[in-house]
């Protein structure tokens, strides 16, 4: 640390209803190797049903304050928390995440080394309540979830529970979308592509991410992410035309079988037997017909879900 310039560095996490994996998160940014007086946690309550557990589970911990946004979805919650930040540097995280020791130290590092830098999205790692018996959920989701360096590559953005930014590139390109109920840290991170920042992947930033187990948890990550994306494309200035053509693109990527992903599944190392592969495949066609459906649902004038 001491190579290093003294940033002041705001970690902002919002939250909802999930005051007991908050306290694991911030127990975890209690311990962090960067200096103790050079890092605050700001911890954005979105209007939770259990906001008075979330204000007792902020107070235990010295470098955390919590903050309050009545306005729902979790970019809007992270704009509060921007609102308030006193760091040179911007990081972000979420209350189920859990930062490794050296997250902050190496969030900071990563910004510093790359000229020009605007974002540095870093590793999510994987993890299931029971990696001895996973459920196919959780094998699905070992392999999918938070691809954090093709997000980057392919998509010019990285998902918030792990990024690093400076506060100058927020106050150049603007804070998230907060109409977007998903989807807003990719649309972000598009912005400050455009701008010409550089953009970084980082796998020694890090943080654990616990996998969804249920078929009810994974439904709703789906369903909120077509809606996300749904309502990113909707808010564009396109023509009658343009936004049937996305409709019927967006409808035909989720009902043709997705015979790619099988394939990649069946050569992955990952899983580690036939029946491990088969469940996957299993719920990867789930994912694809729910998602179908949703982009109907919301064709026919349904609203995102949060």
């Amino acid at each position: 640390m001491n190579s290093l310039p003294s940033l002041f560095v705001s970690v902002i996490i919002p939250v909802y209803n999930d005051a007991e994996r908050l306290k694991v998160c911030l127990a975890a940014l209690e311990n962090q190797t960067y200096p103790k007086d050079l890092y605050e946690v700001i911890v954005a309550d979105n209007a939770s049903d259990e906001a008075q557990d979330i204000k007792g589970v902020v107070a235990q911990f010295g470098c955390a304050i919590a903050t309050y946004e009545s306005l729902p979805g979790s970019y809007a919650a992270r704009n509060q928390g921007i609102s308030l930040a006193k760091g040179d540097v911007i990081a972000f995280t979420d209350s189920d995440c859990i930062p490794a020791p050296n997250w902050i130290e190496n969030g900071v590092k990563n910004l510093l080394q790359v000229p020009n830098c605007g974002l540095v999205a870093g590793k999510m790692e994987i993890f299931c309540k029971n990696p001895e018996k996973p459920t196919p959920v959780e094998l699905y989701e070992s392999i999918t979830a938070f691809p954090q360096q093709q997000l980057l590559e392919t998509k010019r953005g990285g998902a918030t529970g792990n990024l690093f930014t400076f506060k100058n590139v927020i106050d150049r390109v603007g804070v998230f979308n907060a109409n977007l109920k998903s989807n807003g840290d990719l649309e972000w991170g598009q912005r400050v592509y455009s701008a010409g920042y550089q953009q970084v992947y980082a796998d020694d930033t890090c943080v654990a991410h616990p996998a969804r187990s249920s078929f009810k948890e994974l439904y709703k990550r789906t369903v909120r992410l077509v809606g996300g994306s749904y309502d990113w494309q909707n808010q564009k200035q396109l023509s009658f035309s343009e936004k049937n053509l996305f409709f019927f693109k967006f409808l035909w990527e989720n009902v043709i079988p997705p015979l790619n992903f099988v394939f990649n599944a069946f050569k992955d190392n990952r899983l580690e037997n036939i029946d491990s592969k088969i469940k996957v495949c299993w719920v990867m066609f789930c994912v694809r017909y729910i998602s179908a459906w949703e982009i109907i649902r919301l064709k026919l004038g349904g609203v995102s879900a949060r």
